[in-house]
């Protein structure tokens, strides 16, 4: 049984999220999922966008959350301090009780505004690695947490960067992992499977090596097509696929073509999230030079996918060497190719590593116990800020 929430005047906790923008990144499909599963008897959510307008915005208005955007020239512009001035007004005249900033941007907007104008409880949160972000927006960021009551870190070891890194102290730090929802446990209908398979330009009988993530260079998806070329003589029929968009396709295409694997490269662009994509694949894979902690991991693992992932960030704290997967190097398409080869090989290690990856997803990452972890934190700040 859930413990009761803190009423406010007798109301639900009122949590504003603000986020940077409304794109499917991990961030942002992370912050409206919560709001949609959130207890709505106990917790009025409304959100606060730079960039309002994004493909996740449908789902927002769908489930009837309210959307106000503040839209911004840079973080140290003059637009920027207006936006603040008004974040803060909303934020008195709505009586929120809880501000919850989920990206850099957002951090910076929020958490010095919010403070210093108004007696709500403030979370900011750290969800990237090192050096994802310019020089001064991670500065920026660091001043952003020292008006925040709480930084929130999605996996312990995103979170020991923030103390080490970010002179944070460790009460002021909190973890609370990425989520996956009980459907993402659920194995593909055949037709609905069959269905995907044939938006990512799959053919019947082919083998699926793949990812989702979007196509930026941070996320070196060439490392996937470098070990493709590795594998393409001895295994015809696989094809390796990558799911997203951005800056990086061309690239990625070239050197497809370049090194005699344009056929096998399969980028089938951005396809709506749902539960339960990952088990289109036979392998997933990861490739990122620098991650905090993936979605895409925590979903592949819930799938029965064994997971061969970069050692980067908070990956390590999902992803066990030998149990539920396998980690490699960055940049290392040799070994890439050597781990993608021996699972192909080995069904029965596939789907040992496969079941492994579902108890782990399920005991750590299911929606209940981390939506529990989260209100817990609303409900003890609001309880803090309002004495």
């Amino acid at each position: 049984m859930k413990p009761a929430a803190a009423r406010v005047a007798g109301r639900p906790i009122r949590v504003l999220q603000v986020l940077d923008n409304l794109e499917t990144g991990g961030t942002e499909l992370n912050a409206v999922r919560t709001a949609e599963r959130i207890d709505r008897s106990r917790f009025e959510i409304s959100f606060a966008c730079l960039q309002p307008d994004g493909p996740l915005r449908a789902r927002l208005d769908e489930a009837g959350i309210p959307v106000v955007g503040l839209p911004v020239r840079g973080l140290l512009s003059p637009s920027a301090i207006r936006r603040g001035a008004q974040l803060g007004a909303i934020v008195r005249s709505r009586a929120i009780d809880v501000v919850h900033a989920h990206d850099p941007y957002a951090n910076v907007l929020a958490a010095p505004a919010v403070r210093l104008t108004t007696g709500a409880a403030v979370i900011t949160s750290h969800r990237w690695w090192r050096h994802v972000h310019r020089a001064r927006v991670r500065i920026a960021n660091r001043i952003a947490y020292r008006f925040a009551h709480r930084v929130l870190a999605n996996s312990p070891a995103v979170g020991e960067l923030v103390i080490r890194e970010e002179g944070v102290s460790r009460e002021r730090v909190v973890v609370i992992p990425n989520f996956v929802d009980e459907a993402a446990f659920a194995p593909l209908s055949p037709e609905r499977r069959a269905d995907l398979r044939r938006r990512m330009g799959l053919e019947p009988g082919q083998v699926a090596v793949g990812m989702v993530a979007n196509l930026y260079p941070v996320k070196d998806q060439l490392l996937l097509v470098r070990a493709a070329a590795r594998l393409a003589s001895a295994w015809p029929a696989v094809r390796f696929v990558m799911v997203g968009e951005g800056s990086e396709r061309t690239s990625i295409t070239a050197c497809a073509r370049e090194l005699g694997v344009a056929d096998r490269i399969l980028l089938p662009g951005r396809i709506a999230h749902e539960p339960g994509m990952a088990g289109v694949f036979d392998v997933a894979v990861l490739t990122s030079r620098e991650e905090g902690f993936p979605n895409w991991v925590v979903e592949a693992m819930a799938a029965g996918r064994p997971v061969i992932a970069t050692r980067v960030g908070g990956v390590p704290d999902a992803v066990v060497e030998c149990d539920t997967g396998h980690m490699i190097a960055t940049g290392d398409d040799a070994a890439l190719a050597d781990r993608i080869d021996s699972l192909l090989r080995d069904s029965a290690r596939r789907e040992r590593m496969g079941r492994a990856g579902i108890d782990r997803a399920r005991a750590l990452y299911h929606v209940s116990a981390v939506l529990d972890s989260l209100e817990q934190l609303y409900t003890s700040l609001t309880e803090k800020t309002r004495r």
